[in-house]
This record gives structure tokens, sequence and C-alpha cells, in this order.
């Protein structure tokens, strides 16, 4: 039988935001009064931990250095209806908190994305190269994925207890916005998107999110998660790239051939097969994962039946 969970929880993760953390967590508990909240406190080397405790903030703190570190032990430990998740670094205004709340607990939302990138991130944002970077990344994963998510890397958004506990934490840093999107995506949750404002960080205040690195990051997360749930689309794309190649190479032996009736590359053409091969083998992959990605579907709507059917023993209870 599990312990009593909380109606709302806020989760905000921190390291170094002694500036702006009691501010937000007095500007939850006013947005959502019956809320807990809690900060999760990474390896902090001030006074953050200190101040959300004397804000009123129920403190817990996560070793393993990373964001993605920190949200896989929030997920893990906090029981509640609903989870707002906000940074601590005061950029996303509160008061739009109850109406991301409102759309999971009322209107059967599973992920509400607080959306800054259709009101003031592009005009607030001084941060070089972050607005390109959202673009790029907002614009890839609604190609790959066919969908049409506003915000991909906001770190404002709304959960249902279904979602948090069947998301599998993965990424250790700051890509885990990205993989919590994918997630919701692939597996055909419900997604509602709030426009909210965004304002940069007050002055003293630094930013944790290294552009270049962290972008890398980000990208190389958006593959590797286009390949674990479109294998297909990801072996195709991978197979006529491979037989391209082929094909390429292949031509100047075939006109060799067809004017002097030798093959005179026989090196070029035994590299050609075998990279022809390597791209029927690819394709055919493909199939085979796509029939498990199927599989692993069918499963996870199984385990998330589970999920919410304990959920509402506990609620009887």
């Amino acid at each position: 039988m599990r312990g009593k969970m909380d109606k709302i929880a806020v989760l905000i993760p921190c390291y170094n935001e002694e500036k702006t953390i009691a501010k937000v967590v007095a500007d939850a508990k006013a947005a959502l009064p019956e809320a807990v909240i809690y900060v999760y406190n990474n390896n902090s080397s001030d006074r953050t931990a200190e101040l959300a405790a004397q804000a009123g903030a129920v403190v817990r703190n996560e070793y393993m250095q990373g964001k993605g570190n920190v949200i896989r032990r929030m997920f893990r430990e906090v029981e509640a209806d609903c989870y707002v998740m906000v940074d601590g670094d005061d950029t996303y205004p509160m008061e739009y908190a109850a109406e991301m709340v409102d759309k999971v607990l009322n209107h059967n939302a599973d992920m509400v994305v607080g959306d800054r990138l259709s009101s003031t991130y592009f005009t607030e944002n001084k941060r070089p190269f972050h607005n390109m970077g959202n673009s790029l990344v907002r614009g890839s994963i609604n190609r790959l994925f066919g969908c049409d998510i506003k915000d991909i890397m906001t770190g404002y958004r709304a959960f249902s207890y279904g979602f948090v506990k069947t998301f599998p934490v993965l990424s250790k840093g700051f890509e885990i916005e990205t993989e919590m999107t994918i997630h919701a995506v692939s597996n055909n949750m419900q997604i509602e998107n709030v426009i909210v404002d965004y304002r940069d960080r007050p002055e003293g205040s630094e930013s944790k999110l290294n552009t270049y690195s962290d972008g890398i990051k980000v990208l190389g997360t958006i593959g590797r998660l286009y390949k674990d749930y479109k294998p297909l689309g990801f072996f195709t794309l991978l197979a006529v790239l491979l037989a391209a190649i082929s094909v390429i190479f292949f031509i100047p032996v075939l006109v060799d051939f067809i004017r002097t009736g030798v093959v005179e590359k026989f090196p070029t053409l035994f590299v050609c097969g075998f990279v022809m091969l390597a791209a029927i083998q690819s394709f055919f992959s493909g199939l085979i994962l796509s029939n498990m990605a199927l599989k692993n579907r069918r499963d996870f709507e199984f385990r998330l039946n589970m999920i919410q059917g304990r959920k509402g023993y506990g609620d009887a209870d």
C-alpha cells in the first residue's frame, strides 16, 4: 500500500540559485497554496538549500551532478496527482501554474508544456545562439516525429502521475527536456500547451547551460531517441545513404567495364558490393527493430494501466 499522496507537488531542481530560490518558492506557494514545494539541491556551493528551507520548501539532495540525475530522483521519490516542474532561476512566472495544473487534473493531460517561444523568449533571452538552438531543436523533433510541440527545451512543465511513473530517465544533464518531449510524443500521450511569459535571469545569476557542449548533447539525444522510437525510419535513411555511396562509386567501374570489357578496379567493386550488402542489412534491421518497438509500445500501455490501477487503489484507501 502506498503512502499518502500530495495533490500537487512543485518540483524545483537547483544548483547554486541562492539569488532567486527564495522568490521562486514564495511565488509557487502564492500561485498554488495547496501544493507541496520540493527543492532538490544538486551539490550547491552557496546558500541555496538554506534559503529554500527558510522559504518553506521541503529540501532534499541529489549528489549525482546533472539536471537529469536530479529529475530521476524527484520522479522516484515524490508521489502526487499532479507535478509542476520549474527551474529555480526565476525565469518562469508562477502565475501560469494553476492553468497548467487544471489541464492535468481536469482535462487528462499527461504533459503540459510551458511555451516560452510563442511569447517573450526571443526578446528577453540575451544568451548567444540559444534562440537559434531552440528553433533548431524544435524544428528537428517536429519533423522527425511528426508532431507540433511549440517549445521542446522549456523547464516549465506539468505532468500527470502516469507520465512521471513511466518515464525512463536516461539523460544525465540538460538533454532531459528533449527526452521528456519525445517520450510523450512517441507513446501517444496527451500533450497540452500553455503560453507563458519568459524573463531573463536577474543580474548576477548565471546560466548553467553550456551553449555548445549541451547543444551537441541535445542533438545526440535526438538522434539516439529517433533510432530507439523510430527504428524503421532511422535505418531506412542509413540504408539509402549506404546504397547511394555504393552506386556512386560503382558507376565509374561500370563505365570502364562497358568501354573496355574489363573490370579494372576490383577493390572498388568489392567495396561497393559490401557497402550495398550493408545497406540491405540496415533496412532489414530497421524492419526487425520496428516490430520490437511496436511490442515495447504495447508493453508500455499495459504498464501504464497497471500504474494507474495502483494509483486508483491508493486513492480509494
